[in-house]
Order: structure tokens, then C-alpha cells, then sequence
């Protein structure tokens, strides 16, 4: 399989760190190791200084900090605002790592981006990670943040008739087990869930698992490291793996975007597939010649760009109550100088 030369240049300045493998580490020093964001920045630096590209933080009109009563005390969330008259449309978000790993700060630039693409506002939570606290802590701080984002949406300036949920890789299993954990307590569900590269099943061998199982930057290994430490001696059920979920019918409208070369490929076209015939609305797409973690790299490869472009379209076409299923992705200016450098 062909990766794109960007994804490659990110792939082989994440090499030059030298850091030895996240399997191989304790979760501790896990979260001090180099970021792929890291390659990102350093391939950004290099192009900077040939003057081919211009720049990589994109700024948004504000961004505040506020405190979510979690089920074990207060949860931070970072909450980005476009500019403009409220109330404005809300995208949830959760950041990925496995459960394990990454911060708000890892995920900051895909927020900034969201933010303006969506012309929406984005509360970003700091969820509970493993292994100090396994599963389900951080579902439990995801769908508490739901909560409370139901509750206190107008306080921040945003509609509460207009919330959408989302996130990449864990964080992505993080909001659609909210969205089915919302379904079973007769909550309002979000108008649209938007879920990048997600991990829905706990099935190793799948064909992309198997195709893919020393892939970088996500291998099957380091995958097992993470559900070693999150899920090790649990009790586990369909809020862990939506796709073992028994009945998704009257799930939101969803869009799932997965990356050619990524070990989680598989599951995220079985959940798309099993929405689908569920009877919810699904908008899938795997993007060629790219990896797990492409989606906030637009600073340096084109088919992130793109991939925020689907994103952002759909999330606006939802806010507005409108079908993207006979509309063309349209082109957004602002995000052409930028791009988003997250992690796992």
C-alpha cells in the first residue's frame, strides 16, 4: 500500500526521535514520548525555512477553560468559540490516546480548525485515562460531560437544539458509546456524530488488524498495550464496543472517516456498515495513501485537508438541518493555511 510522500515525510521525521516503542514503556513515560504532532511541527519547521509553507497554529476568535463535574471529581474542558453573534452550534470532542495517553494539548489544532470550518463552538474534555483508572471511567467522564453540556449549553453561548459529538480513534468510542449510553437513559440525542478512524470492537484479526499490524503510527501491538491497560479485568459490554451493540437503530446521523493504512480500518467500515442497516443515515470514507492520525495534519498533507473539509461540511449541514447526500464538499479558505497536528 502507497502512502502519499507528505505522510511518508511525516512518518520518517517521527522516526528521527528515536523513541523506543509505546508497547514497550509504562503508561508514565508513554506520555512523555515524542507526539506525532511532534513530526508534524518538525516537517512544518523544514518546509517554513524553503518558504513553502507559511504557518501551522490557526487562531480562533476566543478560547476559555472551564470545570465539568465528573463522577470523580471535576473534569477540564476547553471550550473554542467562533467569532460572531451566538447562540451558536456545539461540537462535543474528545481526543484520542488510547484511553492512556494524549491531552487537550495534543488535539488542540484539530479543535482550532473544527471550530472555524464548522462555524461551530467546541468543548474539548479532559477525560480520566488509564491505567490509574480503567474502563469505564473515562465512558463515565465522556457521557457526565454530555450531562452537563445538556444542562449549561446556553450558558456558554450555545444552542441546545443544535449538538453534535465526536472524536478520533478512542475519543471517536468515546462519543458514540455516549450517544447509545444518551439512547438507553432517554436523553435528547446530538443532531450528528462525527467519528474519525474509531475503535468500536475488540477483535484483533480483522483484515485491515492483519494487513496493517506493524503499521506506524498505530500498530496491533501498541493497540493491545492500550486495552491491556484500560480494560484489563473489566467487565465489558457494548458502551466499550459499540459495534457488539445489539440494536443502533435511532442512532444520530453519522459520518465515519478511516485511513487506508490503519489497523482500525475494518472496524470502522463494520460500524459504518452496521449503522446503516440499523436505518441510520451514513456518510463513509476511507482516505487513500494515509494513516491512522492523517485527519489533522491539513498543515502538510492535502488529503487531511480534505478529510477536515468533509468534516466540517457535514457537521454544518446537520447544524442547519440539511442532507449532504446530493451536496459537493465546498472548499473553506481559512482552512488552506493551516492544518491540525493531533496524536493518537
Amino acid at each position: 500500500m502507497e502512502l502519499t510522500a507528505r505522510m511518508t515525510e511525516v512518518l520518517e521525521k517521527f522516526k528521527t526521535f528515536n523513541a523506543p516503542p509505546i508497547e514497550s514503556v509504562t503508561p508514565e513515560v508513554a506520555r512523555q514520548l515524542p507526539e506525532l504532532r511532534d513530526a508534524v511541527l518538525g516537517v512544518v519547521h523544514d518546509h517554513m525555512a524553503k518558504r513553502i509553507i507559511s504557518g501551522v497554529i490557526e487562531p480562533v476568535y476566543g478560547i476559555e477553560h472551564v470545570q465539568i463535574p465528573g463522577p470523580a471529581g471535576n473534569l477540564l474542558a476547553r471550550i473554542y468559540r467562533p467569532s460572531g453573534e451566538g447562540p451558536h452550534p456545539v461540537l462535543l470532542y474528545f481526543h484520542g490516546g488510547g484511553w492512556v495517553i494524549g491531552d487537550l494539548n495534543s488535539y488542540d489544532a484539530s479543535c482550532r480548525s473544527l471550530c472555524n470550518g464548522a462555524d461551530c463552538i467546541v468543548v474539548s474534555v479532559a477525560y480520566r485515562q488509564a491505567p490509574e483508572h480503567k474502563y469505564p471511567a473515562a465512558h463515565e467522564d465522556a457521557y457526565a460531560s454530555y450531562q452537563w453540556l445538556l444542562r449549561h449549553v446556553a450558558s456558554i453561548g450555545g444552542d441546545r437544539e443544535r449538538i453534535a459529538i465526536g472524536g478520533e480513534s478512542a475519543g471517536a468510542n468515546l462519543a458514540t458509546s455516549v450517544c447509545l449510553m444518551a439512547k438507553q437513559a432517554g436523553l435528547v440525542l446530538p443532531v450528528y456524530q462525527m467519528l474519525i478512524y474509531p475503535v468500536t470492537d475488540s477483535n484483533f484479526n480483522t483484515s485491515s488488524y492483519i494487513e496493517h499490524a506493524k503499521a506506524a503510527p498505530l500498530s496491533r501491538d501498541m493497540m493491545k498495550w492500550f486495552f491491556k491497560h484500560y480494560f484489563e479485568d473489566r467487565k465489558l459490554d457494548a458502551f466499550a464496543f459499540p459495534l457488539q451493540a445489539r440494536d443502533l437503530s435511532g442512532m444520530p446521523t453519522t459520518l465515519v472517516v478511516t485511513a487506508e493504512s490503519d489497523p482500525l480500518r475494518s472496524e470502522g467500515e463494520a460500524y459504518a456498515d452496521k449503522l446503516k442497516a440499523a436505518g441510520v443515515t451514513v456518510s463513509y470514507h476511507c482516505y487513500k495513501g494515509v494513516t491512522h492520525e492523517f485527519f489533522g495534519m491539513g498543515a502538510v498533507i492535502d488529503t487531511a485537508k480534505d478529510a477536515m473539509i468533509e468534516a466540517c461540511n457535514h457537521l454544518q449541514a446537520a447544524f442547519d438541518g440539511r442532507s449532504m447526500s446530493d451536496e459537493s464538499n465546498r472548499l473553506h479558505p481559512e482552512l488552506d493555511q493551516y492544518g491540525t497536528t493531533p496524536f493518537f
